[in-house]
Order: structure tokens, then C-alpha cells, then sequence
């Protein structure tokens, strides 16, 4: 006999059990289907373990600056099992929380796989057996997983996806990374810190492709001095793999192809929807490029079924995953949530100098026809980040010129994904430039450079 809920989610990542917290919260009957791990691949596989990892490679890097603070340290190395270790307990740690939450929540969760034979069913099949679900409204959060391309598969031993970087096998010596998205670029810090000879290579004309150009410029300048290699407009078209021995590259550059051997090899080409097996063509559910259409309140043309998070598309977020949850649990309950508006949510790159954005960059937003006012301000100009040795990175903001409206702010430097934040809220607020500008920021903080950021794009800078 079937169960009966309010609400079924499928899928317990960060957009799928936010979704059904706040669902249940509001009162309704919820139940939540997962096949592998509470908290989805974010928390298990993906933000919070990288974090972790990048976090061990920082302190490493700051072990080798001791001397520049008046400390010695000495012989300084790392156990990369033990880096793993701390990584993986963080994982667990926050995975097992995710069940408490559901607990507390009163929240059924079904471990199993989930399918959709019709409208308002869901059939689980677990260890145990079969289940089967009804609901007036059912969510689609099941998220997405590494795009492979052809020859270019991981293998766990000499191509890696971010799992198998998660959990290294061994230190790469000469590591190869395909794709300088945030992924790619996180992975290609951690290890170049450790000690890899590190080679990014990316298709588009500038990493990190989806930055302001100037932003993007600083990053590749930055990397470059730390020793890293990175190959623009270039794209690696085969693989000769050597078992036990290493990899070579054919890439191709400027119309010629050139072959470089590398140990390891860490493909990070992008993402697809995780569409597959669910029963979603037939039930008349429309797939775009292995993501499910939906109009801005997540709704997928088939009454009362929704899709949130990666599956849903662009921007890839869990933050933005989360708030698509709490916007159609709300939107279920009858209540009147507004819609998520993209160019409102932050992306934060987690490498070294951190990266950070909101909004249009400059360039975009000379395509939409602004006309536009331009700040920056450079670290090097800030009492703080002078104390905390970390002089080297830049705010940029963007304004519309006739109404004042901040169109969008990027960062690259210590602690930018932090800062970010401030800059979102004062999108949220619909802030201008006199707000900002009001405003007192406390000193000495990396805050300041915000403030300044936004004098200088309309002439008033104080400390350049």
C-alpha cells in the first residue's frame, strides 16, 4: 500500500534537504529520497571536503612564509593521507548532522534509488525492496555529476574526476589539470601547493571564464608567479595512457599539436543533470542539454512537480540550489515566495588568491548597454591586508552611471569569499553608490577596500 505525503524530494543535497526542512516546517508531511549520501555530493563530494583540503594546503603554504612573521619553522612537510583524513572526517561529520536535521524535522527519509511511473507517484527501490510514494507536489533535486569527454574518461589510477582527487592514491609529480572553472582551478591550487608541477589547460581564450577579464587576468598573473603553468585557447585532444608509468598529452595550440607527459591527469570540463532513469520523458517533463526546463519558480510544466539545483541549471550553486528549496517549499505551502533572481548570486573560487563575484562584469554590462562607472581598489591600499601579508589582490565595482545601481562587484584576494557578501546584500537592498558611500566601514578590515572600490568609480578615493 502506498504512503502518503505532502511533499516527496528527491534527492538530500543541499537543495533537496534545505527543501525539505523548510517544507516541513511549514507544516507539511514530508518524506526525502537519497541513493548514496545525506547532503549530496556538495557535502560529501564536493564544497565542504575541497574546502577542507585547500584549507590544510593554506596553512602549508603559510608554514613556508614563517620567516616573513619573525617565526622559524622548520623541515616543514605533509602526510597526505592524514590532509585525506581530516577532509573526509569533516564530510562525515556535517553528513551525519544532515540526519539529525532530519530527525528533528520528522522528515521520512527513504535510502534507495527513486523513479516517477506517473503524476504524484514515486516508487523508491531500497534494500530492503520496493516502495511507493504519493504526493500533491514532488521536487527534483537530484543534482549532477563530472562531464567525461571521449578519451578523455577517468580511469581512478592516471585520470582523476574531483572524487578520485578527493581521496588521492598518491602526490601527482607533474599533474595535468583540463578545465579552469572553479573545480579545476581549486584542485590545480591545492596540489601546486603541495608541491606539484601543476599544467591548467583551457579551452576559452582566459581562465576562469566565467570572471570579469580583468579578474581573471590577476588570477592567471598570480598563478603563474607561483610557478603553475597555465595554456589558454588550448584543448587536449588525446590521451596515451601508460599504466604504472605516467600520461601524454596531445594539446593542441595555435593549430598545432604539441604532447606533454604528466603523471596524473585531473579532467574538470563542466557538469551534466543527473535526468537519467527517473521516468522524466514520459511523464512530458522538457530536458535541455541534460537539464530539466523550468520556469523562475522551478515549476516544470507537469502539475506539481518541480526542479531545483544543478539539474535545474545554471549557475551551479549549492547556495543557489538551497534558496530554489526554500522558495518552492514556501510556493507548496501557498505561500507567495519571489523568485530567484541569478545575477544576485555570488560565485566563490576557493584557490589562492581567492576569487569572488555578484553581477554583471564590466564587459556584460557594456553589452546591455549601460553606460557604466568603473572602481577598484587595490590591496596594497589596505592597512590589513598590508598586517596580514596579503597584499596582493583587487576590488572591482560596476555601476550604472545614470541611476547609480551596482551592477556588479568582483574580488580576487585573501578572504574575497567572505567579503562578497557584503556586496550581494547591498544588491538584495537594490543599493546605489550614495549607500555605500554612507556607509561606515569599521577599520582596519579587508572591508575597507569595498568602501574604497566604490568611491573610486566615481572619483573619491582616499587612499590611491
Amino acid at each position: 500500500m502506498a504512503q502518503t505525503f505532502d511533499v516527496v524530494v528527491i534527492g538530500a543535497g543541499p537543495g533537496g534537504y534545505v527543501a525539505a526542512i523548510r517544507a516541513a516546517q511549514l507544516g507539511q508531511k514530508v518524506a526525502i529520497i537519497e541513493r548514496e549520501h545525506l547532503g549530496g555530493i556538495c557535502l560529501n563530494w564536493g564544497c565542504i571536503p575541497t574546502k577542507a583540503l585547500l584549507r590544510s594546503a593554506e596553512v602549508f603554504h603559510l608554514m613556508h612564509r614563517a620567516k616573513e612573521f619573525g617565526l622559524k619553522v622548520e623541515g616543514a612537510s605533509f602526510d597526505l593521507d592524514a590532509v585525506v583524513a581530516r577532509s573526509r572526517g569533516v564530510a562525515k561529520q556535517l553528513s551525519s548532522g544532515i540526519g539529525h536535521l532530519m530527525k528533528k524535522n520528522k522528515v521520512t527519509v527513504f535510502m534507495g534509488a527513486a523513479t516517477l511511473p506517473k503524476q504524484g507517484v514515486v516508487a523508491v527501490k531500497t534494500d530492503k525492496g520496493s516502495e511507493e510514494l504519493t504526493a500533491k507536489a514532488i521536487i527534483l533535486a537530484t543534482g549532477a555529476r563530472a562531464r567525461e569527454l571521449p578519451g578523455l574518461e577517468a580511469d581512478g589510477d592516471l585520470v582523476w574526476t574531483y572524487k578520485h582527487a578527493l581521496q588521492p592514491k598518491r602526490m601527482p609529480k607533474r599533474l595535468l589539470v583540463i578545465g579552469s572553472g572553479a573545480i579545476g582551478i581549486e584542485f590545480a591550487s591545492f596540489f601546486h601547493t603541495l608541491g606539484a608541477d601543476t599544467t591548467v589547460v583551457e579551452v576559452m581564450d582566459r581562465i576562469l571564464p566565467v570572471e570579469d577579464a580583468e579578474i581573471s587576468a590577476f588570477a592567471k598573473k598570480s598563478f603563474v608567479k607561483q610557478g603553475m603553468k597555465i595554456m589558454e585557447k588550448a584543448a587536449v585532444k588525446k590521451l596515451d595512457r601508460k599504466p604504472g608509468v605516467g600520461v601524454t598529452a596531445h594539446i593542441e595550440v595555435n593549430g598545432k599539436i604539441e604532447t606533454q607527459d604528466f603523471d596524473t591527469v585531473i579532467s574538470a570540463v563542466g557538469i551534466v543533470g543527473n535526468v537519467e532513469n527517473l521516468g522524466l520523458e514520459a511523464l512530458g517533463v522538457k530536458i535541455d542539454r541534460t537539464h530539466v526546463v523550468t520556469d523562475e519558480y522551478c515549476r516544470t510544466g507537469v502539475p506539481g512537480l518541480y526542479a531545483i539545483g544543478d539539474i535545474a541549471g545554471a549557475p551551479w550553486l549549492a547556495h543557489k540550489a538551497s534558496h530554489e528549496g526554500v522558495m518552492v517549499a514556501e510556493l507548496i505551502a501557498g505561500g507567495h515566495p519571489h523568485p530567484i533572481k541569478p545575477n544576485s548570486i555570488a560565485g566563490c573560487t576557493y584557490c589562492h588568491p581567492q576569487v569572488a563575484s555578484v553581477g554583471l562584469t564590466e564587459q556584460k554590462a557594456k553589452d546591455a548597454g549601460y553606460q557604466i562607472k568603473v572602481g577598484r581598489f587595490p590591496f596594497i591600499g589596505n592597512g590589513k591586508a598590508i598586517a596580514l601579508g596579503e597584499s596582493e589582490g583587487m576590488i572591482k565595482t560596476v555601476f550604472d552611471a545614470k541611476t547609480g545601481e551596482l551592477l556588479g562587484a568582483h574580488m580576487v584576494g585573501a578572504e574575497v569569499t567572505e567579503l562578497i557578501q557584503g556586496y550581494v546584500v547591498g544588491r538584495s537592498l537594490e543599493t546605489t553608490e550614495e549607500d555605500l558611500m554612507n556607509t561606515v566601514f569599521p577599520h582596519p578590515t579587508l572591508s575597507e577596500m569595498m568602501h574604497e572600490a566604490v568611491l573610486d568609480a566615481y572619483g573619491r578615493a582616499l587612499h590611491i
